[in-house]
């Protein structure tokens, strides 16, 4: 659920931030487009940008079967002819969490991919590109910290373990000890004991008032 939540945040902040984008980054088509009227261009950028942002939310809200079909449709897109367009759904897609076919490493691969030549990208798409690029590798990052925090933790309770284990090691090893001195000694106190035992019944008892 928390994923679902994120995702679809994410959707929305993709949406908020591409409506600055597209105002600010220069309206061009790709090279091999014949150039459309303002009004047209604009009416293609925001219809592009409703289905790249309705593919998103259908994968972030819709139930395993829906997903996987979303998942299925834009894979096989990609794979038949890796046009720019259908590399960026595919990277959405695949960036968005809360499926089983995420994979930001992958994303991530991509969306370079497609940001190295963005002639051939609409304004909106290089800003949705550029967008999702930079939340996955955000992700990535704290990914990577929090890894390392697990390791270190990891690390240092086993240190700690293993200091705990040499010193029980070493307390048991001294209490050993401890005890066979003192059995020992309890054995020589005892032969003390019995020696003198012996003698005393080996030596006769002196009458009183006669000297040897």
């Amino acid at each position: 659920m928390r994923h679902r939540l994120s995702a679809i945040a994410l959707c929305a902040t993709l949406s908020a931030s591409l409506a600055g984008c597209g105002a600010a980054l220069p309206l061009k088509r790709p090279r091999d487009s014949q150039v459309l009227p303002s009004i047209d261009r604009d009416a293609t950028e925001a219809t592009l940008m409703a289905n790249y942002l309705d593919t998103c939310l259908k994968v972030a809200r819709g139930t395993p079967a829906e997903q996987a079909e979303v998942l299925t449709t834009v894979s096989n897109d990609y794979h038949a002819a890796p046009a720019p367009s259908k590399v960026l759904r595919y990277a959405m897609v695949l960036s968005t969490p809360g499926h089983s076919g995420f994979d930001p490493v992958v994303s991530q691969r991509l969306l370079r991919e497609v940001l190295a030549s963005p002639e051939t990208l609409l304004p909106a798409e290089r800003a949705l590109a550029f967008l999702q690029l930079q939340q996955v590798e955000r992700q990535q990052s704290l990914q990577a910290d929090v890894r390392r925090l697990q390791t270190g933790a990891e690390r240092s309770t086993n240190e700690r373990i293993a200091q705990l284990s040499k010193r029980l090691t070493t307390e048991s090893e001294e209490n050993t000890r401890l005890k066979r001195a003192l059995a020992d000694a309890q054995a020589k106190l005892d032969a003390i004991a019995n020696i003198e035992g012996s003698a005393n019944k080996r030596t006769p008892a002196q009458p009183e008032g006669r000297k040897p």
